[in-house]
C-alpha cells in the first residue's frame, strides 16, 4: 500500500535507544529491559515480551485532586519490549529529572516514568481545600518523567522578585525550592455579584520555574480498563 499514511512522518522506526522517547507530539515510546511505571490505560500498542500489572495503591490511591476527587492509578510493565503510551491526544514531554533535582507534578499530567525515579505525595502548602491540586506527587533522584498537557505547555520563571500566581486548574507542576499559598484576586462584593471567575490563585515564590497548561481543568472522563 503506499499513500502519505506509510511516509517517513508516521512509520515507526526501530528503537536507537533504551528507555524513553518522544515518539511525535501526541506519544511516548519506551523501550522496555526491566520495569517502568505509566497511567493506567495509557498504553496504546507494544511489541516484544512485556506484562502489564497493577500498581496497587501507589500514586493512585493517594494522588487525587480536590475538585473532582479522582485519583491517578498507575500499572508496572516489565519485561523486554517496546509500549506506546499516549492519552487523549494530549502533548508529550519527556523532563530528565538529575540527582538533586526535584520537581512537583500534578497527577493528570504523569503519563510514565523510570522505575529509577521515586515519588512522594505531597499535600500543597496553603492551599486549603480550594486549591485545585491538593495533592500532587513529587519526583526525585535520576530519570526520565514523560508528561501530558492539554496544548503547549507555558514555563514561566518565578523568582524573589517577581512570583507567579497561577490558576489552580491549569497549573501542571514547579520546580524545589517554591513556596506555595493562595492569593484571592477578588474582593467579596465582586463574588457576591457573579465575580471574574478568577477569585483565587496558587501562589509560587522563590527561585526556580513554574508550567502551566494553556487552559483551565476540564471535566474527567470516566476511565475504563
Amino acid at each position: 500500500m503506499k499513500g502519505d499514511l506509510f511516509s517517513s512522518e508516521h512509520m515507526v522506526q526501530p528503537a536507537t535507544a533504551p528507555g524513553m522517547t518522544v515518539e511525535n507530539s501526541k506519544c511516548i515510546r519506551y523501550t522496555v529491559n526491566g520495569e517502568m511505571l505509566a497511567r493506567q490505560g495509557a498504553m496504546v500498542a507494544y511489541r516484544g515480551n512485556l506484562q502489564f500489572e497493577r500498581k496497587g495503591q501507589g500514586v493512585g490511591g493517594m494522588l487525587k485532586r480536590a475538585v473532582t476527587g479522582e485519583g491517578l492509578p498507575l500499572m508496572a510493565v516489565r519485561g523486554q519490549g517496546e509500549a506506546w503510551f499516549a492519552h487523549e491526544a494530549q502533548n508529550c514531554f519527556v523532563v530528565d529529572v538529575e540527582p538533586g533535582d526535584e520537581f512537583t507534578v500534578n497527577g493528570r499530567n504523569v503519563l510514565c516514568f523510570d522505575s529509577s525515579l521515586s515519588y512522594s505525595i505531597s499535600t500543597v502548602k496553603g492551599s486549603g481545600i480550594a486549591g485545585g491540586g491538593l495533592f500532587n506527587s513529587v519526583f526525585t533522584g535520576q530519570g526520565r518523567l514523560g508528561l501530558i498537557c492539554e496544548g503547549s505547555p507555558l514555563v514561566i520563571p518565578v523568582s524573589p522578585r517577581y512570583p507567579v500566581y497561577v490558576d489552580t486548574d491549569a497549573i501542571v507542576g514547579w520546580s524545589a525550592g517554591l513556596t506555595t499559598s493562595l492569593h484571592r484576586s477578588q474582593s467579596i462584593g465582586s463574588m457576591l455579584r457573579g465575580g471574574s471567575g478568577e477569585a483565587v490563585q496558587l501562589v509560587l515564590q522563590g527561585e526556580g520555574f513554574v508550567v502551566v497548561r494553556p487552559s483551565e481543568a476540564t471535566p474527567q472522563k470516566t476511565q475504563q480498563h
